[in-house]
């Protein structure tokens, strides 16, 4: 394993050297040392490899991700693993707002709990919370899913799209066009799996189901003084 040491090194050295990294099978897994809250850490990486950053990183860590395995051992500021594509990302403490913003595919593990507007326009990518989500969670959520192992805070899938939501706990309310839905036995299934993927001791059969009603999809000339 490389490390690095973000007390000597700053951090485009590090982006360079993670996104550049040759061929060679020695070069697959990387530890950072003393990330101390920066930003932008291990960002745009394009390689399978293994990342663990050993503290709390800034914004946007891990963004861009694509097939890399990041783990962050601490908390993760706004914006974690915001457009990834594929691979995973894991948060060993709390994550800050926008955590998965515009996620395309790939694995979100927050330990902790996750800020307001997680999941926010997300386009296919798994979020699972360990803990609770704040307000204006999965905003515009397009496709993929949202677990939340908590609750979830006020405006829970507003102006939701196709994404799936599941939350163990209470939600405070729920947002425009947003509704709970009768999960199907595929559902509890593919729910229950992915819970197992990341990592997380819970029972499927406990989480309520979220999506959209679909009544905002089109335009209705009675509705025109609400537009």
């Amino acid at each position: 394993m490389e490390t690095f040491d973000l007390g000597t090194a700053d951090v485009r050295e590090l982006n360079r050297r993670l996104q550049r990294r040759s061929g060679n099978a020695a070069e697959t897994a990387f530890e950072v040392l003393n990330p101390m809250g920066r930003h932008s850490l291990a960002v745009g990486l394009m390689h399978t490899l293994d990342v663990w950053i050993r503290g709390h990183a800034g914004y946007y860590c891990a963004g861009m991700n694509e097939r890399a395995n990041v783990v962050v051992d601490g908390n993760a500021g706004v914006g974690v693993a915001e457009n990834m594509m594929s691979g995973t990302v894991r948060v060993r403490g709390d994550a800050s707002q926008s955590a998965g913003a515009t996620a395309h595919g790939g694995l979100l593990v927050i330990e902790g709990d996750a800020s307001a507007r997680c999941g926010i326009s997300l386009k296919g990518a798994d979020i699972v919370v360990g803990g609770s989500v704040g307000h204006m969670s999965a905003f515009m959520a397009q496709a993929g899913r949202l677990v939340v192992c908590g609750d979830a805070g006020a405006n829970l899938g507003d102006s939701i799209y196709e994404a799936e939501l599941f939350v163990r706990g209470t939600v405070e309310s729920l947002g425009a066009d947003c509704e709970e839905k009768e999960p199907s036995a595929e559902h509890v299934r593919d729910l229950q799996a992915l819970l197992d993927r990341a990592g997380v001791d819970a029972d499927a059969g406990t989480f309520r189901c979220y999506g959209s009603a679909r009544r905002l999809y089109h335009f209705k000339v009675d509705n025109a003084g609400s537009y």
